[in-house]
């Protein structure tokens, strides 16, 4: 019985590629010489340090700026809220979100049930599972999908016949 699974992942590596290119380009900008501004990563939670909200905002467009040319879908980052540090510096938690939450797993499985399509759609962890009889009902289901949910990055994986 074909069936794919419909997932939200990221490169881990891009992401690191672009935390990297971003601390480059922010030490060698005008406009950041002798600012403490920076990006730092540990797993999938990236920090923003900068010295006002104004600079934080810059460094944030160089990061989604760098993060999308390496085909890394900006809709996955989830930012914090903006804490005040030591006298006038601030800094902002970004988490990469990876996996379809649960919730957003329901609604892609009532959205499936609603359609009439002869597919099933089954909740597989952090992934949703959808199968059926024909290879053109699950072309159906991928178009589907790809029109209703928008807010969060989805790959459709493991294609299987």
């Amino acid at each position: 019985m074909p069936s794919f699974d419909i997932v939200s992942q990221v490169d881990r590596q891009e992401v690191k590629n672009a935390v990297e290119q971003t601390n480059k380009e922010v030490t060698n900008r005008f406009d950041f010489k002798g600012s403490d501004a920076r990006v730092e990563q540990t797993e999938l939670a990236l920090t923003v340090y900068a010295d006002d909200e104004f600079k934080l905002g810059q460094v944030l467009d160089v990061l989604r700026g760098r993060l999308a040319k390496r085909n890394v879908d900006v809709r996955a980052l989830e930012p914090g809220a903006i804490e005040k540090i030591s006298g006038d510096k601030v800094k902002r938690t970004i988490t990469v979100k990876v996996g379809v939450p649960q919730e957003k797993s329901k609604h892609i499985q009532k959205l499936i049930k609603d359609s009439k399509l002869k597919v099933a759609a089954s909740i597989q962890g952090d992934a949703v599972r959808i199968s059926g009889a024909k290879k053109d009902d699950l072309q159906s289901a991928i178009q589907l999908v790809k029109q209703s949910v928008s807010d969060l990055p989805l790959q459709f994986i493991n294609f299987r016949d």
